[in-house]
């Protein structure tokens, strides 16, 4: 990572602050995909903003309007790919992470089977020692329908993801 000169001299993230700051990301698109609001909240610094699609505003705000998109798929999965972060300043970093997210609805119109390629830009606090998202902008890059006639019926015998604390993921150790 090349080294920022912010006016009060050079700013360099070390290889923990990168990992946390990817970790975050990748916690988030979880608790999207889980419905776990708490975990998708743990990711934002209580007052971080949000311009999202149609909404821009706080967390809050934010949790309210997309958990009323959410209760309208049966499946969505969002896939991290290409991360740069980059210091800013002391304490602060920015995060581009390029994804896919894919919305299913069973039996639904072809607004709710949509495969997206989008962007994180994301503004990183670290505060008290953690760092968390101060602001992000996700834009949209490209859009399609997934048709539901194209997916493979697969047979019920295979462990499949929930959209809650239920899932696997949440399982304890054994």
């Amino acid at each position: 990572m090349t080294p920022v000169d912010d006016g009060a001299g050079v700013v360099a993230l070390s290889a923990d602050d990168e990992r946390a700051i990817r970790a975050t990301v990748l916690r988030y698109c979880r608790g999207i995909d889980r419905m776990d609001q708490d975990l998708v909240r743990s990711c934002y610094h209580a007052d971080a903003t949000d311009s999202h699609g149609s909404f821009d505003g706080g967390v809050e705000a934010f949790l309210e309007w997309v958990w009323h998109l959410l209760e309208r798929y049966s499946m969505t999965m969002h896939y991290v790919a290409n991360q740069l972060v980059e210091p800013f300043a002391e304490g602060r970093a920015r995060c581009e992470s390029y994804g896919v997210a894919v919305h299913q609805t069973v039996g639904g119109e072809a607004r709710g089977n949509l495969v997206t390629g989008f962007r994180f830009i994301d503004d990183f606090e670290r505060r008290d020692g953690e760092w968390r998202i101060a602001r992000r902008v996700a834009t949209t890059e490209w859009s399609r329908v997934d048709r539901e006639e194209d997916r493979w019926a697969w047979p019920g015998t295979f462990v499949t993801g929930r959209r809650d604390r239920s899932d696997p993921v949440y399982a304890p150790w054994r």
